[in-house]
Protein backbone atom coordinates (compact mmCIF):
# COMPACT_ATOMS: atom_id res chain seq x y z
CA UNK A 1 0.00 0.00 0.00
CA UNK A 2 1.51 3.54 -1.49
CA UNK A 3 1.04 6.45 0.94
CA UNK A 4 2.25 10.18 -0.43
CA UNK A 5 2.22 12.89 2.21
CA UNK A 6 3.68 16.52 2.15
CA UNK A 7 5.81 17.68 5.39
CA UNK A 8 8.45 20.15 6.08
CA UNK A 9 8.48 22.70 3.42
CA UNK A 10 6.03 20.57 1.19
CA UNK A 11 8.48 17.67 1.49
CA UNK A 12 6.77 14.45 -0.86
CA UNK A 13 7.37 11.61 1.46
CA UNK A 14 6.02 7.86 -0.45
CA UNK A 15 5.51 5.15 2.44
CA UNK A 16 4.94 1.60 1.53
CA UNK A 17 4.06 -1.28 3.58
CA UNK A 18 4.90 0.89 6.63
CA UNK A 19 8.51 2.46 5.49
CA UNK A 20 9.13 5.77 3.64
CA UNK A 21 10.94 4.55 0.34
CA UNK A 22 10.99 8.09 -1.15
CA UNK A 23 11.39 11.86 0.43
CA UNK A 24 12.05 14.57 -1.98
CA UNK A 25 13.26 17.97 -1.75
CA UNK A 26 11.69 20.78 0.53
CA UNK A 27 10.78 24.19 -0.37
CA UNK A 28 11.87 25.04 2.46
CA UNK A 29 14.89 25.33 5.02
CA UNK A 30 13.59 26.08 8.68
CA UNK A 31 10.32 25.73 9.81
CA UNK A 32 9.77 27.33 13.54
CA UNK A 33 6.67 24.99 14.50
CA UNK A 34 8.93 21.40 13.83
CA UNK A 35 11.72 23.53 15.92
CA UNK A 36 10.16 23.72 18.64
CA UNK A 37 7.81 20.50 18.89
CA UNK A 38 10.53 18.43 17.13
CA UNK A 39 14.26 20.42 17.29
CA UNK A 40 14.45 20.13 13.46
CA UNK A 41 16.66 22.82 12.94
CA UNK A 42 17.13 22.41 8.78
CA UNK A 43 14.68 21.37 6.84
CA UNK A 44 16.29 18.49 4.46
CA UNK A 45 14.63 15.84 3.02
CA UNK A 46 16.53 13.28 5.41
CA UNK A 47 14.40 15.28 8.30
CA UNK A 48 11.48 14.99 6.61
CA UNK A 49 11.76 10.84 6.17
CA UNK A 50 12.60 10.62 9.92
CA UNK A 51 9.57 12.36 10.49
CA UNK A 52 7.31 10.67 8.11
CA UNK A 53 9.48 7.22 10.16
CA UNK A 54 8.05 8.83 13.90
CA UNK A 55 4.69 9.69 12.79
CA UNK A 56 4.51 6.06 11.48
CA UNK A 57 6.57 4.36 14.62
CA UNK A 58 4.41 6.29 17.45
CA UNK A 59 1.14 7.35 16.04
CA UNK A 60 0.99 4.70 13.35
CA UNK A 61 0.57 6.63 10.40
CA UNK A 62 -0.36 4.75 6.63
CA UNK A 63 -0.50 1.87 9.07
CA UNK A 64 -3.78 -0.43 10.72
CA UNK A 65 -2.28 0.64 13.84
CA UNK A 66 -3.49 4.15 12.96
CA UNK A 67 -4.00 6.30 16.42
CA UNK A 68 -7.40 8.17 16.09
CA UNK A 69 -7.88 9.04 19.60
CA UNK A 70 -4.91 11.47 19.85
CA UNK A 71 -4.11 14.58 22.02
CA UNK A 72 -3.29 18.13 20.87
CA UNK A 73 -0.77 18.95 18.95
CA UNK A 74 -0.82 22.68 19.11
CA UNK A 75 -2.94 25.06 20.49
CA UNK A 76 -4.20 26.55 17.29
CA UNK A 77 -4.30 24.13 14.22
CA UNK A 78 -6.90 23.73 12.06
CA UNK A 79 -8.03 20.28 13.67
CA UNK A 80 -7.98 21.62 17.03
CA UNK A 81 -10.24 24.76 15.82
CA UNK A 82 -12.62 22.15 13.75
CA UNK A 83 -12.57 20.05 17.07
CA UNK A 84 -13.59 23.36 19.30
CA UNK A 85 -16.14 24.55 16.89
CA UNK A 86 -18.16 21.00 17.11
CA UNK A 87 -17.70 20.97 20.90
CA UNK A 88 -19.05 24.90 21.25
CA UNK A 89 -21.87 24.01 18.17
CA UNK A 90 -20.55 26.89 16.03
CA UNK A 91 -20.45 24.11 13.14
CA UNK A 92 -22.39 20.31 13.42
CA UNK A 93 -19.06 19.03 11.77
CA UNK A 94 -16.29 18.48 9.51
CA UNK A 95 -15.02 17.17 5.99
CA UNK A 96 -11.84 16.46 6.15
CA UNK A 97 -8.95 13.59 5.64
CA UNK A 98 -7.24 11.05 6.93
CA UNK A 99 -4.76 8.37 5.72
CA UNK A 100 -6.12 5.07 4.82
CA UNK A 101 -9.12 6.14 4.60
CA UNK A 102 -9.26 9.46 2.17
CA UNK A 103 -11.95 12.11 2.66
CA UNK A 104 -13.96 11.40 5.85
CA UNK A 105 -17.11 13.33 7.26
CA UNK A 106 -17.73 13.46 11.08
CA UNK A 107 -19.54 15.03 13.77
CA UNK A 108 -17.18 13.69 16.53
CA UNK A 109 -14.85 16.26 17.05
CA UNK A 110 -12.18 13.87 19.40
CA UNK A 111 -12.28 12.13 16.02
CA UNK A 112 -11.76 15.35 13.71
CA UNK A 113 -8.58 15.53 16.55
CA UNK A 114 -7.59 12.23 16.19
CA UNK A 115 -7.21 11.92 12.39
CA UNK A 116 -6.02 15.58 12.13
CA UNK A 117 -3.94 16.76 14.91
CA UNK A 118 -0.31 14.37 13.52
CA UNK A 119 -1.89 15.23 9.45
CA UNK A 120 0.51 17.26 7.17
CA UNK A 121 -0.52 17.72 3.35
CA UNK A 122 -2.31 14.47 2.21
CA UNK A 123 -2.30 13.99 -1.47
CA UNK A 124 -3.32 10.32 -1.77
CA UNK A 125 -3.85 6.93 -0.43
CA UNK A 126 -4.83 3.82 -0.20
CA UNK A 127 -7.42 1.92 1.57
CA UNK A 128 -6.62 0.78 5.12
CA UNK A 129 -9.58 -1.55 6.69
CA UNK A 130 -8.57 -1.25 10.24
CA UNK A 131 -8.43 2.34 9.61
CA UNK A 132 -11.35 2.54 8.18
CA UNK A 133 -13.34 0.54 10.92
CA UNK A 134 -11.79 2.42 13.25
CA UNK A 135 -13.41 5.92 11.48
CA UNK A 136 -16.59 3.87 11.16
CA UNK A 137 -17.04 3.08 14.43
CA UNK A 138 -16.14 6.80 16.12
CA UNK A 139 -19.28 8.13 14.29
CA UNK A 140 -16.83 8.72 10.63
CA UNK A 141 -18.37 8.45 7.41
CA UNK A 142 -15.59 7.35 4.79
CA UNK A 143 -16.23 9.04 1.60
CA UNK A 144 -15.11 6.23 -0.77
CA UNK A 145 -13.77 3.83 1.31
CA UNK A 146 -12.99 1.19 -2.03
CA UNK A 147 -10.40 3.38 -2.82
CA UNK A 148 -9.70 6.09 -0.13
CA UNK A 149 -10.00 8.79 -2.75
CA UNK A 150 -9.58 12.44 -1.65
CA UNK A 151 -12.61 14.76 -2.84
CA UNK A 152 -13.41 17.83 -0.76
CA UNK A 153 -15.97 18.71 -3.05
CA UNK A 154 -17.79 15.36 -3.11
CA UNK A 155 -17.30 14.95 0.72
CA UNK A 156 -19.30 18.23 1.08
CA UNK A 157 -22.03 17.24 -1.48
CA UNK A 158 -22.51 14.41 0.91
CA UNK A 159 -22.49 16.54 4.31
CA UNK A 160 -24.85 18.84 2.65
CA UNK A 161 -27.27 15.73 1.99
CA UNK A 162 -26.96 14.21 5.14
CA UNK A 163 -28.09 16.27 7.68
CA UNK A 164 -25.27 18.62 8.03
CA UNK A 165 -26.30 22.31 7.72
CA UNK A 166 -23.47 23.93 9.26
CA UNK A 167 -20.19 22.35 8.45
CA UNK A 168 -16.27 23.17 8.39
CA UNK A 169 -14.08 21.36 5.47
CA UNK A 170 -10.69 21.79 4.88
CA UNK A 171 -9.72 21.98 1.07
CA UNK A 172 -5.52 23.11 -0.18
CA UNK A 173 -6.70 25.20 -3.62
CA UNK A 174 -8.46 27.60 -4.71
CA UNK A 175 -10.64 25.80 -7.33
CA UNK A 176 -11.91 23.76 -4.25
CA UNK A 177 -12.95 26.85 -2.19
CA UNK A 178 -14.49 28.66 -4.96
CA UNK A 179 -16.62 25.52 -5.85
CA UNK A 180 -17.47 24.73 -2.48
CA UNK A 181 -19.32 28.55 -1.95
CA UNK A 182 -21.36 27.63 -5.48
CA UNK A 183 -22.64 24.03 -3.45
CA UNK A 184 -22.98 25.88 -0.62
CA UNK A 185 -25.72 28.46 -1.92
CA UNK A 186 -27.27 25.53 -4.64
CA UNK A 187 -27.62 23.17 -0.97
CA UNK A 188 -29.11 26.16 1.33
CA UNK A 189 -25.71 25.46 4.42
CA UNK A 190 -22.61 27.03 5.52
CA UNK A 191 -19.38 25.92 5.04
CA UNK A 192 -16.62 26.78 6.90
CA UNK A 193 -13.88 26.93 4.44
CA UNK A 194 -10.28 26.32 5.80
CA UNK A 195 -7.36 26.77 3.60
CA UNK A 196 -4.27 24.13 4.82
CA UNK A 197 -1.23 23.00 3.19
CA UNK A 198 -0.63 26.61 1.73
CA UNK A 199 3.00 26.50 1.39
CA UNK A 200 3.65 27.35 -2.42
CA UNK A 201 0.79 28.60 -3.39
CA UNK A 202 0.50 31.19 -6.27
CA UNK A 203 0.25 34.67 -5.76
CA UNK A 204 -3.25 34.90 -7.68
CA UNK A 205 -4.44 31.22 -5.97
CA UNK A 206 -3.74 33.10 -2.94
CA UNK A 207 -6.05 35.81 -3.48
CA UNK A 208 -8.70 33.55 -4.71
CA UNK A 209 -8.52 31.44 -2.20
CA UNK A 210 -8.06 34.37 0.51
CA UNK A 211 -11.89 35.36 -1.20
CA UNK A 212 -13.11 32.19 -0.54
CA UNK A 213 -11.75 30.85 2.77
CA UNK A 214 -13.11 32.14 6.28
CA UNK A 215 -9.91 30.62 7.85
CA UNK A 216 -6.68 30.24 6.14
CA UNK A 217 -3.41 28.96 7.74
CA UNK A 218 0.15 31.09 6.93
CA UNK A 219 2.12 27.85 6.48
CA UNK A 220 5.41 29.15 4.33
CA UNK A 221 3.21 31.10 1.83
CA UNK A 222 5.05 34.68 1.02
CA UNK A 223 1.96 35.28 -0.78
CA UNK A 224 -0.61 34.50 1.87
CA UNK A 225 1.46 37.01 4.22
CA UNK A 226 1.72 39.46 2.05
CA UNK A 227 -2.00 39.80 0.81
CA UNK A 228 -3.77 38.83 4.03
CA UNK A 229 -6.42 41.10 6.05
CA UNK A 230 -7.35 39.24 8.88
CA UNK A 231 -9.91 39.75 11.25
CA UNK A 232 -7.86 38.12 13.64
CA UNK A 233 -4.47 36.07 13.79
CA UNK A 234 -3.79 33.71 16.33
CA UNK A 235 0.27 32.58 16.35
CA UNK A 236 2.94 34.71 14.53
CA UNK A 237 4.90 31.98 12.98
CA UNK A 238 3.14 29.99 11.29
CA UNK A 239 0.00 31.55 12.20
CA UNK A 240 -3.89 30.86 11.49
CA UNK A 241 -5.94 33.67 9.84
CA UNK A 242 -9.59 34.40 10.53
CA UNK A 243 -10.84 36.12 7.39
CA UNK A 244 -14.78 36.07 7.97
CA UNK A 245 -16.80 36.64 11.01
CA UNK A 246 -17.53 33.17 10.81
CA UNK A 247 -13.87 32.18 11.20
CA UNK A 248 -13.01 34.79 13.56
CA UNK A 249 -15.45 33.82 16.22
CA UNK A 250 -14.09 29.73 15.37
CA UNK A 251 -10.38 31.01 16.33
CA UNK A 252 -11.50 32.99 19.27
CA UNK A 253 -13.54 30.06 20.58
CA UNK A 254 -10.98 27.69 20.19
CA UNK A 255 -8.50 29.94 22.47
CA UNK A 256 -11.13 29.54 25.37
CA UNK A 257 -9.24 26.16 25.33
CA UNK A 258 -5.69 27.08 25.26
CA UNK A 259 -4.35 26.18 28.44
CA UNK A 260 -1.24 29.03 28.21
CA UNK A 261 -1.53 32.46 29.20
CA UNK A 262 -3.12 34.85 26.11
CA UNK A 263 -2.26 38.65 25.20
CA UNK A 264 -5.70 40.03 23.51
CA UNK A 265 -5.14 43.04 22.03
CA UNK A 266 -6.09 45.26 19.38
CA UNK A 267 -3.21 46.63 16.28
CA UNK A 268 -3.02 46.00 12.38
CA UNK A 269 -2.44 42.43 11.47
CA UNK A 270 -0.71 40.07 10.15
CA UNK A 271 1.85 40.46 13.15
CA UNK A 272 5.14 38.16 11.66
CA UNK A 273 7.94 38.73 13.33
CA UNK A 274 11.08 38.22 11.16
CA UNK A 275 12.95 36.33 13.42
CA UNK A 276 10.21 33.78 13.91
CA UNK A 277 9.11 33.30 10.15
CA UNK A 278 9.96 30.02 8.10
CA UNK A 279 12.93 30.67 6.03
CA UNK A 280 12.93 30.76 2.56
CA UNK A 281 8.70 32.10 2.52
CA UNK A 282 7.52 30.72 -0.75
Amino acid sequence: MTHTMELLGKTKVKVKDEKVVEAGEPMIEYCPLFDKVRGIKVVTSEAAADNMGFRIKNYGMCSRRRKLDTGIFVGFGASESMMTGVVRGIIDGAVTVCDGAGTVITANPHLIQGMGGFISGLSETEPIPDVIDGIERRSGHVLSPQDARIDQLDGAKWAASNGFSRFAVTVADADTAEKLRDLEKEAGVRMMIIGVHLTGIAQEDAMRILAAADIVTGCASKHIRSQVKPLVQVGTAVPLFGLTHWGKELLVERAKDVELPLLINTMPLPVLPEHKQPRPLV
